[in-house]
């Protein structure tokens, strides 16, 4: 016999009373799950005292409610009870928990489930404003400080200080490592590596020397997430990182009797990569057509020249400190120069006379080399197309790979105009993660829905949501064996036009929906099998690091499975908390069931490991490798 004293309906009190579990976790259906609902059914009877609610009982809707029953479900090694007051209390209700696991996929490189937990208590909002805010060190300044603390440790293990190399690319990728692992600046950082794949340069060049320079670039990115779009296409232009790799370094005015004309590589990229693109776009991102149906090119070659002519005349502004014997001056080799400060201006080397630029702008005669400059800034920064142009490339790289023209045209809105200002990265990044689509369930099972999680974003994942077996507080990492696995690693893209294009169509079913897969270009029969395999050793945490240096003989860093051995003593326990983790609620009852099916035949034995031990290992590999958690949703 059960009594309850309210008027709150029975149909409603026992729809949320479906199945028994060992803990006093559970999580409820919503339109964004896949998975069963699953609650605690507390033994009979119930006496339920309290105050008179006309809506509905539980769920958290408990306020002056006594909860008492004749018995209540305790289980051995586990430290919860399934209590009386547990069914009608809320407890164990994820949505809010899986909603915010999967935003926090979106703007973060992952966190674990007690900061979920955190930023479920806020609204999206407050957290993306207080991320504004948050502290961010420079890398510049880290990897110079990698780097001594490298020497120091080489010296003191008995290398010869002359055998040490100088701060290369290496020393930047500890920095980035450390830099994101304990770190508060999570949305930004996760916004600087979009944008580092949209303003391209990579230490898979010349560049790969200069790990300061390296560290300097990514501070650009980094520092102005939330600043300016104009602010931002300035510093990349004058960053001698940019001058180096794509050319307009050093580049010179013409000297015809020489053959000798301005480079227009740069010129090139910052148009079709960087802001415009090739072909001209309405606000939503869909393409303008002539009367003949066909899409409108941006520039030609003739403006190319054009803008070649603007970007002449940058040089090195000054000379690194080991060089005592060289000059500050325009040809100064970039070897010399350094790579942390901002190209000067040489009007000597500025291609001097009238420029026309694009939508009829003229560049009058007679200005600096810089006024030029400032000019074709605005010239694209005000282009009509840069707005969507921008909108596009930010949400594939957070959101989805197919954004609708709504959505698309809410961005540009906010990169348009907020509040009167033109660029804001704040409005733009709120208005990408906040947006109906962005945060609907309703998209969930949209076929234009998802993207394709990039090898290296799912390798920050794993190391930033699963514990460390790390006492030195020292998180740098070399990266090399993911780096040939995978072809990824941040500022490593093999070209300008970063590790996959943002148009690729894999192949013909996406051709007839319409439909892109960037991610896809990357992932191929070697790539996707040396992924698994990349799993399997980040999961054999007794002989494998995940975080590890080079030539330092310095300690690495596996994964720690102790806290999730806990869970695994329960297969569906164990899988509930990395769905929290990896896939946000929507891990499919097929998923479900064949990871149940690999862990529960998994017992105790007489390894020197814990049974719960390959538990973990076996669910954590299947879940990430599984198409649930590789399609972000």
């Amino acid at each position: 016999m059960q009594f309850i004293e309210n008027k709150a309906s029975f149909k409603h009190y026992f729809s949320i009373l479906k199945s028994k579990r060992p803990l006093n976790s559970y999580q409820t259906k919503t339109n964004c799950m896949r998975t069963p609902i699953l609650c605690l059914l507390v033994y009979l009877p119930i006496y339920i005292y309290g105050q008179s609610y006309r809506d509905y009982l539980g769920a958290g809707h408990n306020e002056g409610i006594t909860v008492t029953s004749s018995s209540q479900q305790t289980k051995p090694d586990w430290n919860e009870q399934a209590t009386a007051n547990n069914t009608i209390n809320g407890s164990g209700l994820d949505a809010r928990l899986l909603e915010t696991s999967r935003f926090l996929a979106q703007s973060t490189f992952g966190t674990n489930l007690d900061y979920i937990k955190e930023v479920a208590e806020i609204s999206f909002e407050d957290w993306i404003d207080n991320q504004i805010t948050a502290n961010s060190p420079s890398l510049q300044e880290l990897t110079q400080s990698v780097y001594d603390q490298a020497r120091s440790i080489f010296i003191a293990n008995g290398g010869n200080p002359d055998d040490f190399n100088d701060p290369n690319w290496q020393y930047f990728m500890y920095a980035w490592w450390q830099a994101n692992i304990k770190n508060e600046d999570l949305l930004r950082q996760k916004v600087a590596l979009a944008l580092s794949e949209i303003m391209v340069i990579s230490r898979n060049s010349n560049l790969a020397s200069y790990g300061i320079g390296l560290g300097d670039y990514y501070d650009v990115l980094k520092d102005n997430a939330f600043g300016n779009f104009r602010n931002l296409l300035k510093d990349i232009i004058l960053h001698p990182m940019m001058g180096v790799y794509l050319s307009h370094y050093n580049n010179p005015r013409s000297f015809p009797d020489k053959n000798i004309h301005p480079d227009e590589n740069f010129a090139r990229e910052i148009m079709q990569l960087f802001t415009i693109g090739l072909y001209e776009l309405n606000q939503n991102g869909s393409y303008v057509l002539d009367n003949e149906g066909n899409r409108i090119p941006t520039y030609d070659n003739d403006d190319i020249k054009e803008f070649a002519k603007i970007f002449t005349g940058l040089g090195p502004a000054a000379v690194e400190e080991r060089f005592p014997d060289r000059q500050v001056k325009f040809g100064l080799g970039h070897w010399f120069a350094r790579k942390d400060v901002p190209m000067t201006m040489y009007d000597d080397w500025h291609q001097p006379g009238e420029k026309q630029l694009l939508n009829n702008k003229i560049v009058p005669s007679g200005q600096s080399g810089m006024q030029d400059i400032e000019d074709a800034i605005d010239n694209l920064f005000n282009h009509n197309n840069t707005g969507p142009f921008i909108a596009i490339r930010l949400i594939q790289q957070m959101v989805k790979s197919n954004p609708s023209p709504a959505y698309v045209s809410r961005v540009s809105k906010a990169f348009n105009n907020t509040k009167g200002v033109r660029g804001d990265m704040k409005a733009v990044i709120k208005a990408i993660l906040l947006d109906e689509e962005a945060r609907s369930c309703s998209w969930v099972d949209n076929p234009s829905s998802g993207k394709l999680i990039e090898p290296m974003v799912r390798y920050f994942n794993v190391v930033r949501q699963i514990d460390l077996d790390n006492d030195n507080g020292i998180y740098w990492n070399i990266t090399s064996n993911f780096y040939k696995a995978t072809g990824q690693a941040p500022l490593s893209a093999p070209h300008v036009f970063n590790f996959f294009l943002p148009d690729y169509v894999p192949n013909a079913d996406f051709n007839s929906a319409k439909l892109v897969g960037p991610e896809f270009e990357i992932h191929n029969s070697a790539s996707s099998i040396n992924y698994l395999n990349q799993v399997d050793l980040w999961t054999t945490t007794q002989w494998y690091d995940v975080l590890k240096t080079w030539g330092l003989e310095l300690e690495g860093t596996p994964l720690n499975f102790e806290k999730l051995q806990y869970y695994a003593k329960d297969s569906e326990v164990l899988i509930n908390q990395l769905d929290k983790l990896f896939t946000h609620g929507l891990l499919s009852d097929e998923t479900r069931r064949i990871i149940i099916e690999a862990v529960d035949p998994i017992i105790k034995g007489n390894s020197q490991y814990d049974f719960t031990y390959f538990r973990v290992k076996m669910a954590l590999y299947l879940i990430m490798v599984s198409p649930d958690y590789a399609i972000l949703k």
